[in-house]
């Protein structure tokens, strides 16, 4: 998420939570009941009926301009189609970026500075008006309004004149860098290359907006859909929401949603084990009901697996975060790279993971990138520990880095209760240290505080706990924000807390950033990885695993390699 809040850079780590609602953030499932792309009973999805949706966090944002999500997100990609979209399938398919309202993916000139789309014929809103390019020009313009800030905001950088522009309602004239000469043509001419722009391209902030109907601050109360339901009810932002069909919406137009249901009804606000006991017990309406934000916890999951017709109505879906300890390196001793080393060496990564759950819900991880291909993943680990950590090996290097007598460090946590930066998981790594001869007196701090300290250049704790989580299935938005010396960032948040300014690194961001052929661009993403990792700025822990409990009358369950977690256009409910 620099997520779900990335760049700007809503914190990733934050925005994971928010883009899990709205739409997470990679990646895939196993080979199980809800991988299969079925779900619920046999039979084919039929139309009809009303799925309901539980969930702990409500929909706060619904603003196109506003919302951070990956590939559009859940809820909102009900409502308002995009340029591109995410491929609406299992797995590695999934994870394509594919036409939505345009013709094709977009059309690369100039080095990929230079985008064209072409609008598909007969695309209308939900009171039958055309949607022309004019209105996405309009729509990604108001994203840059300050009174409707929250928005993944790359287009701020990537945008000639995105970096001073201050949207439509202060600057009548528009930015020059999108250009509109037919109804159906749109062309972005961006600063710098950026080969990704078609996976960005699936972010509402290219949802169309008609002019004419737009009202600030109150558009998300009553948005013009573009796609196959309307939002009919928005109580208590997001609190509450009921979606109903978009007669004007056709599928002719639209291969990727399938718009099932009658009705969508959104209810929020409820503790996590209250919405995992509904959809076990499954009465009433809960048996067509599913969760876009509630995992199974390790407790909850150990009483599920005993239970065969449970556990075949369980979502599974690989997200595409990393969890891992984090350096500040010019805070000593963590300056000496062989102490940084050290603690890499003597990481028991078996605790860790157990501390997360257990090897069901998170996976051992050696890379900072996900073990998904289409971010770059290529596997290697270049302080190789085994399983269980080697002190031995930590301590040798400690001596080398003149501490013959062990060590003293601080760790810095959040005290959320989310199994990735909480107190479970510093305490394994601080029993795993002291075997190495590493003392490690933990700093609790309140998930706020947390964030806001780890993220400041003035603040930043020498060693912490962080995650990171992908805006689109590629390894750029993973390793730029945390990685590229031009992102560090002195007076907010800054996300580069290594605060590594290689030119080289640097230079191989750019260099990747001018290829449009995806598999070539991860090829080089997973090489980048390997020369950073070799470096110790961090040390990763593990990659989280979903589960998601769905109703027994739920049907066609679908969990791509791009967000993780079941898809709720493509859900039919029995």
């Amino acid at each position: 998420m620099r997520q779900l809040s990335v760049v700007s850079r809503s914190v990733a780590a934050a925005a994971v939570s928010a883009a899990l609602i709205g739409g997470a953030v990679a990646c895939g499932p196993e080979k199980n009941g809800a991988g299969s792309g079925s779900g619920g009973e046999g039979g084919a999805p039929k139309k009809g009926g009303t799925l309901t949706v539980l969930n702990r966090g409500p929909q706060k944002q619904f603003d196109p301009a506003r919302l951070y999500t990956s590939g559009g997100g859940n809820l909102p990609s009900l409502v308002y189609r995009t340029l591109t979209t995410r491929h609406r399938a299992n797995g590695a398919e999934g994870t394509k970026v594919v036409p939505d309202l345009a013709t094709d993916t977009g059309r690369p000139t100039d080095d990929a500075k230079t985008w064209t789309f072409t609008l598909k014929d007969g695309l209308t809103y939900e009171d039958g008006t055309p949607i022309t390019s004019a209105d996405i020009k309009y729509g990604v313009e108001r994203s840059f309004a300050p009174e409707l800030s929250g928005g993944a905001p790359y287009l701020r950088d990537w945008l000639v004149g995105g970096d001073t522009y201050q949207g439509p309602y202060k600057e009548k004239k528009g930015l020059d860098s999108i250009e509109t000469p037919d109804a159906r043509t749109i062309v972005f001419k961006l600063r710098k290359s950026e080969g990704d722009f078609p996976y960005f391209a699936t972010s509402t902030q290219f949802a169309p907006v008609p002019k004419a109907k737009d009202t600030g601050a109150k558009y998300a109360e009553h948005p013009v859909s573009s796609g196959p339901y309307k939002l009919v009810k928005n109580v208590g932002d997001g609190q509450q929401m009921l979606f109903e069909r978009n007669t004007h919406w056709s599928q002719d137009t639209d291969k990727e949603r399938h718009a099932y249901p009658d009705r969508i009804e959104v209810k929020s606000g409820l503790d996590s084990a209250v919405i995992n006991q509904r959809l076990s017990a499954g009465q009433g309406a809960d048996a067509a009901a599913v969760t876009t934000d509630t995992n199974l916890g390790p407790a909850e999951l150990a009483q599920v697996t005993g239970d065969k017709k449970l556990a075949a109505r369980v979502g599974t879906g690989h997200f595409a975060q990393t969890s891992y300890l984090a350096f500040n390196p010019e805070a000593k001793p963590f300056d000496n790279p062989k102490v940084r080393q050290a603690i890499a060496y003597a990481i028991n990564r078996t605790s860790v993971v157990n501390a997360a759950g257990g090897s069901s819900l998170a996976e051992p991880a050696t890379t900072f990138l996900p073990h998904q291909k289409p971010l770059g993943y290529t596997p290697y680990d270049p302080f190789p520990a085994g399983a269980k950590g080697d002190a031995g090996k930590a301590k040798e290097l400690l001596k080398e880095a003149g501490y013959d007598n062990g060590l003293e460090i601080t760790l810095t946590h959040s005290t959320a209760q989310n199994f990735e930066t909480s107190p479970e998981i510093a305490t394994a790594i601080q029993a795993a240290l002291k075997e190495a001869g590493i003392s490690v007196k933990l700093e609790s701090l309140e998930d706020n505080d947390y964030d806001e300290k780890i993220h400041s250049l003035e603040k930043q704790p020498g060693l912490f706990i962080a995650h990171w989580g992908a805006d689109w299935p590629s390894g750029g938005p993973f390793l730029a924000p945390i990685f590229d010396g031009r992102q560090i960032v002195k007076d907010g948040a800054n996300f580069n807390t290594a605060r590594l300014n290689d030119a080289s690194v640097n230079d191989e961001i750019d260099a990747i950033n001018k290829i449009t052929d995806h598999d070539e661009a991860a090829r080089r993403w997973g090489a980048l990885d390997k020369k950073i990792g070799e470096q110790a700025l961090t040390v990763p822990l593990f990659h989280p695993v979903y589960k998601r409990l769905f109703g027994k009358d739920v049907k066609n369950v679908v969990i791509s390699d791009w967000t993780g977690v079941l898809d709720v256009s493509q859900v039919a409910v029995k």
